[in-house]
C-alpha cells in the first residue's frame, strides 16, 4: 500500500482524540529513513510532557498499523508560532494575518504565495500578494505556514 499523509492522520486521529489533543497536522519526509512530524495542539497549549505522552500513543498506534514501510523518525511536536496550516478550519482562525503557502501546481504563474491571508473557504484560501488576489485551493497546496509576528514591547 503506498504511505499517503491522509492516511497516517485517518490512523492516528482517534489515538490524539483519546489524549485530549487537536492532530494539527503530519508531515513526511527523508528518503531511506523517513521522519513523520506529527504537530498536536490544545487550548492550553502543550508541554513537552504532552508531546512525550502523545509519542508514546503514536508509536504503539503505528507499530500496530504499521502504515510505513520503511525506517523512521518519529517527532512530535506543537505547532509552534509559525503553525503549519493543514485544514480550512485553521486557515479561517487567521485571516487577516500573514501566511506562507507553497503551491503543488502554478498559480497566476508563481508556486509560492507569501502575503495576506484574506479569506478562507472549505475549499480554498485567497491571499493577497503585491496587491493581486490569488485564490489557492487547499487540494493543491504542498505546504502552508502562519508568518510569525513577535511583539517586543
Amino acid at each position: 500500500m503506498a504511505l499517503t499523509v491522509p492516511h497516517i492522520e485517518d490512523v492516528l486521529l482517534p489515538g490524539a482524540e483519546a489524549l485530549g489533543y487537536e492532530l494539527v497536522a503530519v508531515e513526511l519526509s527523508g528518503g531511506d529513513t523517513s521522519i513523520v512530524r506529527i504537530y498536536i495542539d490544545n487550548p492550553g497549549g502543550v508541554t513537552i510532557d504532552d508531546c512525550a505522552k502523545a509519542s508514546r500513543q503514536f508509536s504503539a498506534i503505528l507499530d500496530v498499523e504499521d502504515p510505513i514501510s520503511n525506517r523512521y523518525t518519529l517527532e512530535v511536536s506543537s505547532p509552534g508560532m509559525d503553525r503549519p496550516l493543514a485544514k480550512p478550519i485553521h486557515f479561517k482562525a487567521v485571516v487577516g494575518q500573514d501566511v506562507k503557502i507553497k503551491m503543488t501546481t502554478l498559480v497566476n504563474g508563481r508556486r509560492r504565495f507569501s502575503g495576506e491571508l484574506v479569506e478562507a473557504t472549505n475549499e480554498f484560501a485567497v491571499v493577497e500578494v503585491d496587491g493581486e488576489q490569488s485564490e489557492l485551493p487547499y487540494a493543491d497546496m504542498d505546504r502552508a505556514r502562519l508568518v510569525p509576528v513577535y511583539n517586543f514591547d
